[in-house]
């Protein structure tokens, strides 16, 4: 399939957290799978390549989802009244279970890859279950649709149900198989280390797993300071660590390798300069921590000091798998923490939101997110002529914002990965 084509719309992209790129009526020209740029007037050396005119519709960098459960797709929506450790035991590792039939697998991860082709996400880090054989099914889903998804098999041996319970060391075999197997079969999916948490991970395992991300070139993936709950358990569990992220440091999984920390609700003062580690991103996922009451992410003072961050959907404890969600519950959230938490810490407006789910998420892997030369070429074209307006001359960038606010279900008109039209359905 040609993956050099041009493509004319309504072009919309950020190369900061501070500032949209609108460019109204614009060419994006993309070039074996790669952005060589955008413009007004379409230069005479690209005028024979084939053309994709989405005329009036918006054009944006696919979005990246940096964390993620699909095991959890199917009770999405239920059971928001609880607490997340109660919620996890009661509900999460019950269904995790029923992942030991590959059949169940199958049709369960076929209704989240389907929707995930229909969202505008195009990259993301996602948790499977410890189960090596489902994991696979989901990678396989992933990769027939054409998306690119980091995907871990998820990691446990204590504190966790029977079913759920693995020996360390039948654990890293295991792993160590899903690794080669992922990269002997896919192309665009790509396995990531997995240790679900440190209460659910012995000491003993997360050094096996840190090890074996450093020895196999793999990201890490886990979770960080989501809940005080949590924090307190942890402070329990490891005794001799100055703080939750020290504990990961001291067992060898801390910015060794590509790391992506979901939630850090609670990491200000406490690990804030461990997080500035080039190597970590942190995963906010504001609609997950809003019903779990976990709390309250400060998204701005962390990118204010650099730190990576980006959005996650955090499917079951989030709601829904559209980014636009996840964008417009950031910048909610990030408004009462300005007013009832600390006023120090400025809002995040609709910029960096959308920065944080393209480019920024999209730094995670590799140049993804930004239509400047180089990136790949992950698009998405919106279609947002059913909100119709009275108000004249809206800005591309308005429309973005009205349409995350107004749109966020609605599935993509199209949609490319690295250059390639995906078969969306719509």
């Amino acid at each position: 399939m040609d993956r050099s084509f041009v493509l004319f719309g309504d072009i919309c992209y950020t190369e900061s957290c501070d500032r949209i790129i609108s460019c109204p009526a614009s060419f994006l020209v993309v070039e074996e799978g790669k952005i060589t740029g955008v413009f007004d007037r379409l230069p005479g050396e690209y005028r024979t390549l084939p053309m994709y005119d989405y005329g009036g519709r918006l054009v944006i960098p696919g979005l990246s989802d940096l964390h993620t459960h699909a095991s959890q797709y199917q009770f999405r929506g239920l059971w928001m009244d609880e607490e997340l450790l109660d919620w996890l035991e009661r509900h999460t590792f019950p269904e995790e279970a029923r992942y030991s039939d590959a059949d169940y697998a199958l049709r369960a991860y076929s209704i989240f890859a389907d929707d995930l082709l229909s969202s505008p996400t195009t990259r993301a880090n996602i948790f499977a279950t410890i189960h090596h054989d489902s994991a696979l099914v989901l990678c396989q889903l992933l990769e027939e649709r054409g998306l690119a998804a980091n995907v871990g098999k998820v990691n446990m041996d204590r504190n966790c149900p029977p079913s759920l319970t693995e020996d360390p060391q039948a654990s890293l075999a295991d792993t160590v198989s899903f690794i080669k197997t992922v990269r002997e079969r896919f192309k665009r999916v790509h396995p990531i280390v997995t240790p679900r948490f440190i209460p659910s991970c012995s000491d003993n395992l997360c050094r096996l797993l840190g090890d074996l991300a450093v020895r196999m070139d793999v990201p890490v993936q886990s979770h960080l300071s989501e809940n005080t709950g949590e924090l307190d358990w942890v402070s329990s569990l490891c005794p001799d660590s100055a703080s939750y992220a020290d504990a990961y440091r001291r067992l060898g999984l801390w910015g060794r390798v590509k790391t992506c920390m979901a939630h850090c609700v609670w990491s200000r003062d406490r690990e804030d300069e461990l997080l500035e580690n080039d190597n970590l991103y942190i995963a906010h996922c504001p609609d997950s921590n809003t019903n779990l009451s976990s709390g309250i992410f400060p998204a701005r003072y962390f990118l204010d000091r650099g730190v990576h961050v980006g959005l996650g959907t955090d499917i079951a404890g989030g709601t829904s798998l559209s980014l636009f969600r996840a964008m417009t519950d950031a910048v909610k959230v990030s408004k009462l923490y300005w007013r009832y938490v600390d006023d120090s810490v400025p809002k995040l407006d609709f910029a960096a939101a959308f920065y944080m789910a393209s480019k920024g998420g999209g730094s995670f892997f590799g140049r993804v997110g930004s239509f400047e030369e180089g990136y790949d070429a992950d698009i998405v074209v919106l279609d947002d002529s059913d909100s119709p307006t009275c108000i004249e001359g809206l800005t591309v960038a308005q429309r973005l914002e009205r349409y995350s606010s107004l749109c966020p279900e609605k599935p993509v008109c199209a949609k490319f990965v690295q250059g390639e039209k995906l078969q969306t359905g719509y």
